[in-house]
């Protein structure tokens, strides 16, 4: 049965009649682009066998890994939660790449610049091509199952949606969202049990720096251009997109899936952020949160967003502004 949810946008369409190069590194970011395409039906070999144990992300990466709860699973039953939580993680960035495509052709139509709508119609192949291959991958290691659209996700998505300026799906997807993305994917091809995966996410990453150097390239000078208010709604919008990004996202589904009681998903939820504020965390996750708020910091600050006004706020979700 189709599945799915409507949006009411509103989408201003800026028709160019002249189409001569006019960003000289926008335009070298369009025709690599170009170079770097590929085809997730053809360039994964779908049919390397899966090794080990039947794992496919790091132990490590399932928040109660070394704790009482997984202490009194079985072999099988932590192989099965892994899974799980596999599965809802990939599911989240699948329902990722869907929404990253619809807002890219959004971006298409109200762009000004000719260099930047050629980029942006690459974006939406590129994002499309991630929605095809993670479907792929669900379908052929997981049994072709998957967890619905998270409801932050659906937020962040909605919102960017029916936001009409560019600058600020920009600052929403390509800024804040793809940042996120590039952290997470480098630390599944690093971590992950499955060589496909791991090819996967290579693949992936190489696609989502090309999709962090759009905002790189158009952003700084909208934001230095800007007026008072302008500003101001800039970097309260870049927050929200932060806070949407990082907070919330819980596996519940995998652990439901699992037979955890409600009381134990509750203990779950507590010693994950527990683990998080102290600082109790594993090599891969500590590695992925230094990675992830020093990306945030330099490139905030970069495009000119991260302001002693906004500061406070992101020292609340956790991010030093001397990560970078």
């Amino acid at each position: 049965m189709e599945s799915g949810h409507q949006i009411e946008t509103s989408n201003t369409a800026y028709f160019r009649h002249g189409y001569d190069c006019e960003h000289a590194d926008m335009r070298r970011l369009y025709e690599q682009a170009k170079i770097d395409q590929w085809n997730a039906a053809t360039d994964i070999d779908w049919s390397c066998p899966l090794e080990g144990d039947g794992g496919l992300i790091a132990d490590d990466l399932v928040d109660i890994h070394g704790t009482k709860f997984w202490d009194r699973l079985s072999s099988d039953q932590r192989v099965e939660l892994n899974r799980y939580v596999s599965r809802w993680r990939l599911s989240t960035l699948m329902h990722g790449e869907h929404g990253a495509m619809l807002v890219c052709s959004q971006l298409v139509e109200n762009v000004h610049g000719q260099d930047a709508k050629l980029f942006q119609a690459t974006q939406v192949v590129d994002e499309g091509r991630h929605n095809e291959v993670l479907h792929r991958y669900l379908a052929l290691r997981l049994d072709g199952e998957s967890y619905p659209l998270a409801g932050n996700v659906r937020e962040i998505f909605d919102t960017l949606l029916g936001t009409s300026a560019w600058y600020l799906k920009t600052i929403g997807l390509q800024l804040v969202a793809e940042t996120f993305a590039v952290s997470l994917f480098r630390m599944l091809a690093e971590s992950s049990k499955d060589e496909v995966l791991r090819v996967i996410c290579r693949r992936i990453l190489q696609d989502e720096a090309r999709h962090m150097g759009f905002s790189m390239l158009s952003l700084p000078a909208v934001v230095e251009e800007a007026s008072e208010s302008e500003r101001r709604e800039m970097e309260d919008f870049a927050v929200w997109a932060l806070n949407r990004t990082l907070r919330g996202i819980f596996p519940l589904g995998a652990y439901q899936d699992m037979g955890f009681d409600r009381s134990d998903i509750e203990e779950i939820r507590q010693l994950r952020r527990q683990r998080a504020a102290g600082g109790d965390e594993t090599a891969f996750r500590k590695f992925f949160r230094r990675d992830l708020h020093a990306g945030l910091v330099r490139n905030m600050r970069k495009v000119g967003v991260l302001t002693n006004r906004v500061a406070p706020d992101l020292e609340a979700l956790g991010i030093s502004l001397a990560a970078a």
